[in-house]
């Protein structure tokens, strides 16, 4: 296990430059605005000689309601968390009451603290650091997080309060086994509310207001075995609504989300019906062909009717898609949960399926006897062999002759085969032609080629006979 350390402060201090810079990454949001954090967001730091593991935190304010007052809760779970806080204050504003205010904070919860002096760049940092000696909390370090200067000096101090890392097993390798899930989903849907009744713990803001998530949040759980990362997105509104430039990169963030995972699951707001954007999201995740299970949230609170519509819909526009799990939950009380994790799993299970190649071989000629392709000008197409050609999501590559003319049609009607023999659900499936040369013709143009040298070589000795 690696020893943990918290990083607050005040807002717009560079917390998440300061964790951006420590983790080699850019996993944390950074904008030159306060309070764009407000979830935790972890990350793993090999600076110095002591690796661990950081938790950016959002920044505390006086007198916090509303979304201030969940930010602060999820900085107090941060420092009980950590075995060492970095106190960020900023060398250019100064000291301040809020400085004040939060020193006494890490006081009461009798953490090791080490101040740290941020924005250092361009001043002296002896006279500019001076001031923060009245916190009582040692000399401040200068850092400058944006540049990465003075990084290595504070590993090296919190390197002498941390305790050393037990051995373990290889995180990396751990990583690589864990199941990545994506929640994403327009605005509002019950996202993080999801996140937090899966981990049966607050571990991201659930607030009744569109864009409380602005950061791509990842945390862990395990299930009856299966290890996973759950990733919580930021709401994806339509471009024309997106103004801000902290959205924008939230977007973004999401998007990366998607092309991550392997499974991802798409919120809906039952009450809203199936939207545009909706509809949109979803043609973003079948072009990263990821594994897809559609959840209808807030299911609890509609009318019989209202249901109905909303099932008659959706039937409707998304024929295209029927290999998707369509599940009704609600995350608010827990319902459907048990169905979620199932079909998750489901379509884990179906994206990263071994299909041997005797197999696949063996169902692609059954198939082609029963149905074979049209004619193409009077000529037929043979299909040899079939072989895997990678999973997440699975593809099959087909071999055979003449296989630029088959239509669409026939290659759906093989796609809708292998689904069914190997029970695939939740994954989309991608078949590819390739056809074989032809030898035969190969070397006759081959030969063709040597002729025609030949004939040169005779017509330039006739003319010089001549």
């Amino acid at each position: 296990m690696l020893p943990v350390v918290a990083i607050v402060g005040r807002p717009n201090v560079g917390k998440s430059t300061l964790f951006n810079a420590l983790t080699r990454t850019r996993d944390a949001l950074v904008a030159d605005m306060p309070g764009v954090t407000r979830d935790r967001q972890y990350g793993i730091s090999d600076v110095g000689e002591t690796p661990c593991v950081l938790i950016d935190t959002g920044g505390l304010v006086g007198q916090a309601e509303g979304i201030d007052y969940l930010t602060a809760r999820q900085v107090h779970q941060a420092i009980d968390e950590s075995q060492l806080v970095f106190f960020v204050v900023s060398a250019r504003d100064g000291l301040t009451t809020e400085d004040e205010e939060i020193s006494t904070l890490l006081r009461q919860h009798d953490r090791p603290v080490v101040l740290v002096g941020n924005k250092t760049d361009g001043t002296d940092p002896d006279i500019a650091l001076a001031e923060f000696a009245a916190l009582g909390m040692g000399p401040a370090l200068p850092v400058a997080a944006s540049h990465r200067r003075g990084v290595s000096d504070l590993m090296e101090a919190a390197s002498e309060v941390l305790p050393m890392p037990e051995v373990g097993d290889d995180e990396d390798a751990e990583d690589e086994k864990r199941l990545r899930l994506a929640i994403v989903g327009r605005p509002n849907v019950g996202k993080s509310t999801l996140v937090n009744r899966l981990l049966g713990e607050e571990r991201v803001m659930a607030f009744d207001l569109p864009g409380t998530t602005r950061d791509s949040i990842s945390t862990f759980m395990e299930h009856k075995g299966v290890k996973y990362e759950l990733i919580d997105t930021a709401g994806v509104r339509r471009r024309s609504r997106v103004t801000e430039v902290v959205e924008k990169f939230s977007i973004i963030k999401a998007l990366q989300a998607i092309d991550r995972a392997h499974v991802v699951v798409l919120m809906l707001d039952a009450s809203e019906g199936l939207t545009d954007q909706d509809t949109t999201l979803l043609g973003h995740i079948l072009q990263q062909g990821r594994a897809l299970v559609i959840a209808m949230n807030k299911w609890d609170g509609l009318e019989d009717y209202d249901r109905k519509q909303m099932l008659a819909e959706m039937d409707r526009r998304l024929q295209y898609v029927t290999w998707a799990r369509q599940l009704r939950l609600s995350a608010l009380h827990g319902s459907g949960l048990k169905e979620l994790i199932k079909a998750v799993e489901e379509a884990w299970r179906s994206a990263t399926i071994d299909m041997p190649t005797p197999e696949l071989t063996r169902v692609l000629q059954k198939a082609w006897e029963a149905h074979q392709p049209p004619m193409s000008q009077g000529r037929s197409s043979r299909l040899r062999f079939a072989h895997s050609g990678g999973s997440l999501p699975p593809r099959i590559i087909i071999h055979g002759n003449r296989t630029d003319a088959i239509p669409a049609s026939y290659k759906r009607y093989l796609e809708n085969v292998f689904i069914r023999h190997f029970k695939l659900r939740g994954t989309p499936l991608f078949i590819d032609f390739r056809s074989g040369t032809n030898p035969y013709k190969d070397k006759k143009n081959t030969l063709s080629a040597r002729q025609l040298a030949k004939r040169k070589r005779l017509k330039k000795f006739t003319k010089r006979k001549k």
